[in-house]
């Protein structure tokens, strides 16, 4: 696939929750045709270097993640070890790429458009801003962002002193904001009701 940007950027994709709200496995819900992490990984290709999926489930999702995209298993030894956190910090390790891009595997709305306007914030940033994420009322969008791959030095400390929260991570470092014009790019597809509305709006 040709290569839309030059940026030193890899993209790490969350595929391990347990979809209980929408009582199937999201990833795997069709939209237009085709699964959403498929979608999701589809998209992203086209601006990362590296795309990393980490999931509990490699066999699940095995035959719909396009070539060149890399699954890695996310290690729960219980669920209270285990989260989007953890899981981040897990594939943060195979990152070799100053900038990392981190996605939940549901975000039907994310257009290359929207990736493209905010790459180019990228080159803005001051030296010690550690992620680039939008910011909602209560607080940061952790799961469609920009980070630093050396945040994971901190981040390993935190999840070390029993942290599982992005919030309370974020709140100890510099995060600069990313402006989203259109708030309804961030929707995650949680429930039977979000899939509606999406697919409605097709």
């Amino acid at each position: 696939m040709k290569r839309t940007c030059e940026l030193n950027l890899s993209a790490i994709i969350l595929a391990g929750g347990y979809s209980s709200r929408m009582g199937t496995d999201k990833a795997l819900i069709e939209i237009q045709g085709a699964p959403l992490l498929q979608r999701t990984a589809t998209l992203i290709q086209a601006y990362a270097d590296s795309v990393y999926i980490i999931t509990p489930w490699i066999e699940r999702y095995q035959t719909i993640v396009p070539l060149h995209c890399q699954l890695l298993r996310e290690i729960c030894p219980s669920r209270k070890t285990r989260g989007p956190l953890v899981a981040f910090a897990q594939a943060l390790n195979h990152v070799s790429t100053d900038w990392v891009f981190l996605l939940a595997c549901d975000l039907p709305n994310l257009t290359p458009w929207f990736i493209g306007e905010w790459l180019k914030g990228l080159d803005q940033l001051s030296d010690d801003t550690m992620a680039y994420l939008p910011r909602h009322a209560k607080g940061w969008e952790p799961l469609c962002g920009f980070y630093r791959s050396s945040c994971l030095t901190a981040l390993d400390s935190f999840i070390d002193g029993g942290g599982r929260s992005f919030q309370q991570w974020l709140q100890h470092h510099p995060v600069e904001e990313l402006l989203v014009s259109d708030r309804s790019v961030l929707l995650n597809c949680n429930t039977p009701m979000d899939l509606q509305q999406i697919k409605d709006k097709l």
